[in-house]
């Protein structure tokens, strides 16, 4: 007796999306919500993403590899200028080009500058409006026709990173849009960055939520020693670099108090993502000038402008 034919595996596809937008658009939020958990940090603070974190999502047969970029503004310092190069760098391997437009803020000077540029950008474009639940509909209507008549998108979507509305039919659409290909990443893997990177990364975080606007963003975390000890825990030792000594001052409080927060919270973040228990061991020195060295760019993942 024949057996009975079995349906062919649906072909895989692979693509790299690219998520470019204005600082706190909601880009960081919207990658972990596409992936399922944290890869890129999430601050009130403007220009926390720096480098470009990659986080990976299956969707069917789809592996989607999204970028989460710096978010694009008009740069005054190196910094700025070395980090907007990298969102805008980041597009032109990408697969698919998805510009997130915060939907309370509307059409600012960021976002008539971006599509300016984005004429220029070869990818296939789409349009995600984030934070739609808190701007009326009408509004929200007036504002699509607007950014769709500046740029030629091939779907627009509406969504609430935050709350996860509309994610699910966007990850879909990316899943069905890039091209047919093997997967680069075991199914299992979320982010390509290492885990010494994304641990330095969760610190900045938290540094960032701790102290809000007493602390210029020009700081930096580098995890300096990862140690896997015999009893499966992790030992790590990073350093926040700060540009003065009354920064540094901050960083650690009155007593210590606000180092040791920053540590707690951290430690729990990092043990979650790494999935064994941690030992953090944090220390805050003063590099000054650390804004003008090379060496601290290439670090981070970014190029460093020579003016």
């Amino acid at each position: 007796m024949d057996e009975p034919a079995q349906s062919p595996a649906p072909a895989t596809r692979c693509g790299f999306v690219a998520l470019i937008g204005a600082p706190n658009a909601g880009k960081s939020t919207l990658i972990n919500a596409l992936v399922g958990t944290k890869v890129s940090i999430v601050t009130p603070k403007v220009q926390t993403t720096r480098t470009l974190i990659r986080g990976i999502a299956i969707e069917g047969a789809a592996q989607l590899i999204f970028v989460d970029t710096p978010g694009i503004f008009s740069p005054r310092r190196r910094l700025d200028r070395a980090m907007v190069g990298t969102a805008w760098g980041s597009t032109q391997d990408a697969d698919l080009v998805a510009l997130l437009v915060d939907a309370k803020k509307g059409l600012t000077e960021d976002e008539d500058a971006i599509l300016r540029t984005l004429a220029d950008i070869r990818p296939s474009k789409v349009l995600v409006l984030n934070k739609v639940d808190l701007i009326d509909k009408r509004a929200l209507l007036v504002l699509t026709q607007k950014l769709n008549e500046r740029a030629t998108f091939a779907a627009t979507f509406m969504v609430s990173a935050l709350s996860g509305d509309g994610v699910g039919d966007l990850k879909t659409w990316f899943a069905g849009h890039v091209p047919p290909g093997p997967w680069l990443y075991p199914e299992d893997q979320i982010s390509d960055a290492p885990l010494r990177q994304l641990a330095a990364e969760i610190t900045r975080e938290k540094l960032y939520l701790r102290l809000h606007q007493e602390l210029p963003y020009q700081s930096t975390v580098e995890t300096d020693v990862w140690k896997e000890l015999r009893d499966g825990s992790v030992r790590i030792e990073q350093t926040i670099y700060v540009e003065r000594e009354s920064q540094r001052k901050i960083v650690l409080g009155k007593a210590g108090q606000a180092i040791k927060a920053i540590g707690a919270a951290a430690r729990a973040d990092i043990a979650e993502a790494v999935e064994h228990p941690v030992h953090l061991f944090l220390h805050v020195k003063v590099r000054e000038g650390w804004g003008d060295d090379p060496e601290r760019y290439r670090e981070m993942g970014l190029e460093f402008p020579k003016e």
